[in-house]
């Protein structure tokens, strides 16, 4: 597995872990709770992911509740929540990366770790927002 999928692993993770807890982001970015070993490039990656996707949990969250169809943002799961924020700050705030690359990454996560139907679900959410937006207002 690459750097950058690894290191949008352990963004997931940590979103996930700070929603639960709220501990703060430094406390999360220190990765005393990963239980295998990252490389030092992917923790870099996933700090900046982690760091930019709560800076922007605003504007990130009403992106997803806008691109919701017969789902209210207070049903999604933590998993997809994490998997779509993470998703979303980079189709935002990460333009030298291709969409389609961000959509694929989420939605591989999301057959790893969400439940069976959390990689349509991504994939529909993200390449609606993806449709739905123009390049300036990504």
């Amino acid at each position: 597995m690459g750097d950058r999928r690894s290191a949008r692993i352990v963004a997931v993770q940590g979103l996930y872990a700070w929603e639960e807890t709220k501990y703060s982001l430094e406390c999360i970015q220190n990765f005393d709770w990963l239980d295998r070993d990252v490389g030092e490039e992917a923790r870099t990656f996933a700090r900046l992911l982690l760091a930019g996707t709560l800076e922007h949990l605003q504007e990130i969250d009403e992106k997803i509740r806008r691109h919701l169809q017969n789902w209210s943002f207070e049903r999604l799961t933590r998993v997809d929540l994490a998997i779509l924020r993470i998703g979303v700050y980079a189709l935002l705030y990460q333009p030298d990366i291709p969409f389609p690359v961000t959509i694929d990454e989420a939605v591989e996560i999301a057959k790893k770790f969400g439940s069976p139907d959390s990689s349509r679900f991504v994939n529909g959410v993200l390449d609606g927002i993806v449709k739905g937006t123009s390049k300036k207002q990504l």
